[in-house]
């Protein structure tokens, strides 16, 4: 019995998407972390918030965004009157998913006098329970535009609160969640990379642990990462972060070397599995069937906006 997700083998999915598109009034929104075929096709190319921002900016009518669900979930929250669609719902997020809202709720009762500041990787539930959301490239500003007298909860990520605490030398709660891909680069085995490339510089995402970030010679977003690589003198870069931004990175400057760094794993780089669960294959139906679909309850959506538009009221 046919399910409606075969997919004829002859198609040309390259084209089927650029037919689908047209014929939608679609944008394809991806991730830096996404298959190089997926970054290829996209419109947009970027961080989470970049992305969403491009998308709410175009004339669009369905927005199909190549990530993870709080991506999407953020899309949706910028752009309510677009279609948002996601190619696999079972793409999460496994720091988004360390932050439970009901037990979030419950932290942050514990703490009234608190001004709550969450990444911006977290649910559309912990942005609406959020006084201010950050990026990894504004948080610093962010944390640093709160009087000194505020106490603040930092959520999700425990270890860019902890880059944050220790840049900003604010005491701040921290909520205890990571990101799976960036928990897990092996310190002993980024040593024995330096040693072997003397030359090279370490470029490491936030969301690493402090020992990592320890031996970094730059420290910043994706889009941070990439730009510092292109703009550096620099030919050779160690890249401590998902390594699906090194294919941007290669095609930007041919002439450098990026060389992933590895995790615990006995594998040579570092993926993220839930990014990894797009594909090709799926756009193309996400495409054609418009489905699956991001829908938010209009009163949580409104709640996570604001403290979304808080952020970029401070951001200007």
């Amino acid at each position: 019995m046919s399910t409606g997700l075969e997919i004829d083998p002859r198609l040309d999915l390259f084209e089927e998407i650029a037919r689908l598109k047209k014929e939608k009034n679609a944008v394809i929104l991806a991730h830096y972390y996404q298959d190089a075929d997926i970054q290829d096709i996209a419109d947009f190319i970027g961080d989470s918030l970049q992305l969403s921002q491009e998308a709410a900016k175009t004339n669009a009518s369905i927005i199909l965004f190549a990530g993870v669900h709080f991506m999407a979930e953020t899309a949706k929250i910028i752009s309510p009157t677009k279609k948002v669609i996601l190619p696999d719902m079972a793409a999460g997020c496994s720091l988004a998913d360390s932050c439970p809202p009901e037990a979030f709720k419950a932290f942050k009762d514990k703490h009234p006098d608190h001004v709550v500041v969450s990444y911006i990787n977290c649910s559309a539930a912990i942005k609406a329970l959020t006084d201010i959301v950050c990026t990894s490239s504004n948080a610093e500003k962010i944390i640093e535009s709160i009087p000194k007298d505020k106490k603040i909860i930092f959520a999700p990520d425990r270890n860019l609160g902890a880059y944050l605490k220790k840049k900003t030398g604010r005491d701040m709660v921290l909520w205890d969640g990571a990101c799976m891909v960036h928990e897990i680069f092996s310190l002993e085995k980024l040593l024995r990379l330096k040693e072997r490339h003397l030359a090279a510089e370490v470029l490491a995402h936030p969301e690493c642990e402090a020992a990592i970030l320890d031996h970094a010679d730059f420290i910043g977003s994706t889009t941070a990462i990439l730009n510092y690589a292109l703009q550096s003198e620099k030919k050779q870069f160690i890249v401590v972060t998902e390594s699906g931004i090194l294919h941007q990175m290669r095609k930007a400057a041919p002439d450098k070397e990026f060389i992933p760094a590895p995790p615990n794993a006995n594998c040579a780089c570092n993926d993220c599995p839930h990014m990894k669960l797009n594909t090709l294959e799926k756009i193309y139906l996400c495409l054609r069937d418009e489905s699956p679909e991001i829908i938010l309850d209009e009163a949580l959506r409104v709640a996570a906006s604001a403290s979304i538009e808080r952020m970029l009221a401070i951001s200007k």
